[in-house]
């Protein structure tokens, strides 16, 4: 998640009909935070609410960037990851709320989602680089620190505390679509009925529907050519998630490594 968060804003009027109660006016922005760009399409009535309530919603998105980022020194994740191998830290009630979830998905997936993916993370350099064949003797030096397991989370205290030393969280697998639940709950909030928020094109909330449609049609890009779609879905109050092999990935001996 990089420290430096960018904001643009464009505001498309539709028609001078919205003057007079004809049709709803569009906004549309986007932020650059927790290393994605996250964007809202939205439908009202009135200027100054749509503005008001997509600021709160970014707002909202950068407060989980202070709370969520492992880049960020002076995170409240940062922190766990710094101490808890010593001690149990003691957690804000959303961070624990986020990490038991993150353990009963694990444990429901069998560990095919795992927050503690952190060290395997570093050694593939897919933290802060563009990614590198690591030696075999070095995944097997990791193996041991990554897993579920190693959590160890207290209800009564509310804390985490790591059952060994180099476990280190990686919310890279649930911190997007959390940011966007979370913005539609602000959106929601600020009495917002249509909506399409994304984070990245691959973690997509529609609420509602635009004027006249009956769902906001979502592209789904072609993996091996961004100018084509390989299918277009309605979404209406339904969310979407789409991971492949053509963002995050490097080449080395011939193959193709992503995560």
């Amino acid at each position: 998640m990089p420290r430096r968060i960018k904001h643009s804003v464009l505001l498309l009027f539709l028609g001078l009909g919205s003057l007079f109660g004809g049709e709803p006016l569009r906004l549309e922005q986007s932020l650059d935070a927790m290393g994605s760009t996250y964007s809202v399409v939205l439908y009202g009535e009135r200027r100054e609410e749509l503005l008001a309530a997509a600021d709160e919603a970014f707002e909202e998105v950068r407060r989980l960037d202070r709370m969520l980022s492992n880049y960020r020194p002076d995170s409240e994740l940062s922190r766990v990851n710094r101490e808890a191998a010593e001690r149990p830290v003691r957690l804000t009630e959303e961070l624990y709320s986020l990490l038991a979830a993150c353990v009963e998905y694990s444990r429901l997936s069998e560990g095919s989602f795992d927050i503690s993916v952190g060290p395997l993370m570093k050694i593939w350099g897919f933290y802060k680089g563009s990614g590198r064949l690591p030696h075999r003797a070095e995944i097997r030096g990791v193996l041991s620190r990554v897993g579920y397991q190693n959590l160890e989370l207290d209800p009564v205290a509310r804390t985490v505390r790591f059952r060994r030393p180099g476990v280190e969280l990686d919310p890279g697998g649930i911190g997007k679509g959390y940011a966007v639940d979370r913005m539609v709950a602000v959106l929601k909030a600020n009495g917002i009925r249509s909506a399409l928020i994304s984070a990245a094109a691959s973690s997509i909330y529609a609420l509602g529907a635009p004027p006249h449609e009956p769902g906001w049609t979502v592209a789904i890009r072609h993996p091996k050519n961004r100018n084509l779609t390989v299918a277009d879905v309605v979404l209406k109050d339904e969310s979407m998630s789409t991971s492949g092999n053509y963002e995050k990935f490097f080449r080395a001996a011939g193959r193709l490594y992503a995560h």
